[in-house]
């Protein structure tokens, strides 16, 4: 794309089943069509013998290579293998094994290699999929992309922002900012709606997807989004309803045909593919039906679903979804009666008794389905980086977002106490500074431990770093007085300071170089790597189309003088003959070389054409 000019800022929906871009064009957002044509591309890389599918190629091919199709990895972000290790058994045909601290380690076998990819410290999967994504938007608009805004879950934690900012490094993007899709999907709601009533509009965004589940309040005033409280969970959505559908339809394979396939990749990946279809019939449907051809052993398998049935399976999920529609709303200290409009974001709100419990809960309020659930979020990210870019019309140039921090942040005290610095759905950016003394006498150094969460101990948050602050002057405990600063940017991204008053001393760090984060060198070693995958992606995608150019030139000459009757009447039996004995030489020489180089097939045409366009010239030129 060089050469041509630098694009504007996109706004990318990287979402755990399907990812969405989407540019501001002509006044107006634009959601970018992907090679195949769709408007979202679906979040899976697969590894083969010689490179790598991303998106609808490597969907396509998920069931013949299973163990190494990588989906709904976004999971693995920020978890303890512990977290997911339900979902492994059947959920995911690939491998995920614990490595040091637990950490999830995505297996797979890549040009004859076993190779693991820690999901926290360097998750290919997140830095392919942004790759194929400023792909797609670069083709579109014909210049190069270098910035961009990311949307996360509002649940993401420091840790899981942190590791987005950084694939976005990866992928040559510049992440202009990190936001909540809640959020993000808000402003796709209200550009057109600023309110101009005392106290604007409460506005609930419901945003169930295809692998975690958000919801946050915000009040919408004259182009000022505030985001007042949120909740969620990032192991809550649309793959657990196809899990439970997938573990239901196991258990009757089983029943009829005595042969149990949860521990078999190619069928689970097979069946887990056809669940996808019932699930969204059933969304207008009542009764939906699976039918696969040979799903294991030859054994084909045919079944119906109801939606009774599937409600049923999914029930606890469903009822969880609400629950925290109601934490929500209890943390933002505001009734039910007071959101004024209740907006569906994500593939999973389609789903009948979602929205019918969600109805019951607001006693019969009208649901908001104005928006696209699956571009709404992609569409508000590209709102923001228009903003951000400085350009754009004055429809969006005057709008303010202000986002809160989903969880609390602090530090640990004596007795392994959780000590709040900056408490939940605090404002962001925000910056809070909080005194602590020593607690044993002539003590000359703190360690101080950074977490993450709502338990009142340590134990049971989550530790996002540590780091040392030496040289206190000795005296007596409770004397020293230490001052703790925790400032948070746009991003969410968390900066730590400690300051000894006496003496001045100061240590500062972003939490970003713990266990889970990536440091500079290892960054650029991944883009490094990153670069020469995208370098054999070429090679390989030219060797494939020159072999194609090669075997179609082949049958096209082979095709032409058994079909074509004009020109078969007008051949020469000696010209018949040495058509036929090249095409049958190229084929041959074909079979025996299928892993040749691009040069060496385009070579072998180039020898078919030096025979054919003679004979074709003396042909039509009589």
């Amino acid at each position: 794309m060089e050469g041509k000019g630098e694009a504007p800022a996109i706004g990318i929906d990287l979402g755990t089943t399907y990812t969405c871009v989407g540019v501001w064009q002509d006044d107006r957002v634009e959601i970018i069509a992907n090679d195949q044509g769709n408007r979202t591309t679906p979040s899976c890389v697969s590894f083969t013998d010689t490179l790598r599918h991303v998106g609808d190629a490597a969907k396509n091919q998920a069931a013949m290579n299973p163990t190494n199709t990588v989906f709904g990895a976004k999971r693995l972000i920020g978890r303890k293998f512990n977290d997911i290790s339900y979902l492994v058994d059947i959920s995911w045909p690939f491998k995920v094994i614990p490595g040091p601290g637990n950490k999830p380690i995505i297996v797979v076998t890549y040009k004859g290699e076993e190779k693991h990819y820690a999901a926290e410290e360097s998750h290919p999967w997140y830095s392919i999929l942004l790759i194929k994504t400023k792909e797609i938007a670069e083709a579109h608009l014909g210049s190069t992309v270098k910035n961009a805004v990311v949307t996360v879950p509002a649940y993401f934690n420091d840790s899981q922002r942190q590791t987005t900012k950084d694939a976005g490094l990866i992928a040559g993007l510049n992440v202009m900012r990190i936001v909540s899709e809640p959020t993000a999907a808000a402003i796709a709601y209200g550009l057109d709606k600023k309110a101009t009533s005392a106290g604007g509009k409460n506005v609930l965004i419901f945003d169930l997807g295809g692998g975690t589940f958000d919801v946050s309040l915000l009040n919408i005033e004259e182009g000022t989004f505030e985001v007042k409280a949120t909740a969620g969970d990032t192991l809550l959505g649309g793959e657990d309803f196809d899990n439970r559908m997938l573990k239901h339809f196991v258990r009757e394979f089983k029943t009829k045909n005595e042969m149990d396939i949860s521990g078999k990749p190619r069928a689970l990946r097979k069946l887990r593919t056809a669940c996808e279809r019932p699930k969204r019939t059933l969304s207008f449907t009542t009764v939906a039906t699976i039918e696969i051809d040979c799903l294991y052993n030859g054994v084909d398998f045919y079944s119906r679903i109801s939606r009774a049935r599937f409600e049923d399976l999914n029930m606890d999920l469903f009822q969880k979804c609400i629950e925290l529609v109601r934490k929500c709303l209890r943390d933002a200290n505001m009734d039910k009666n007071s959101v004024h409009d209740v907006v569906l974001v994500g593939g999973s709100t389609r789903i009948p008794k979602v929205q019918q419990l969600l109805q019951d809960f607001f006693n019969g309020k009208e649901l908001c389905k104005s928006i696209n659930p699956d571009e709404a979020v992609a569409y508000g990210a590209a709102v923001q980086a228009v903003i951000l870019s400085g350009e754009g019309n004055d429809k969006v140039q005057d709008l303010v977002l202000l986002d809160v921090t989903p969880l609390s942040l602090g530090l640990e005290i004596l007795g392994g106490v959780m000590s709040v610095v900056i408490p939940k759905n605090t404002k962001i950016p925000c910056e809070k500074e909080e005194k602590y003394t020593t607690v044993k006498d002539n003590q000359t150094r703190v360690l101080i431990h950074v977490y993450e969460g709502e338990g009142t101990k340590v134990s049971e948050n989550s530790l996002l770093g540590k780091f040392t602050l030496s040289g206190i002057p000795p005296a007596p405990k409770g004397v020293s007085i230490l001052n703790v600063c925790f400032s948070i940017d746009v991003n969410g991204i968390l900066k730590v300071t400690a300051e000894e008053k006496t003496t001045g001393r100061k240590k500062k760090i972003t939490i970003k170089n713990g266990k889970c984060r990536l440091s500079k060198a290892e960054i650029k070693k991944m883009v490094q790597d990153s670069e020469k995958c995208k370098a054999e992606d070429r090679y390989h995608k030219k060797k494939v189309e020159a072999k194609n150019s090669l075997v179609n030139y082949a049958y096209k000459m082979q095709n032409t003088i058994k079909y074509d009757d004009e020109i078969a009447s007008k051949l020469t039996a000696v010209d018949k003959k040495k058509i036929e004995d090249a095409v049958k030489f190229v084929l041959q020489w074909l079979d025996g070389n299928q892993l040749a180089e691009a040069d060496e097939f385009e070579d072998k045409k180039k020898e078919l054409e030096i025979i054919w366009h003679p004979i074709m010239a003396k042909i039509y030129m009589g």
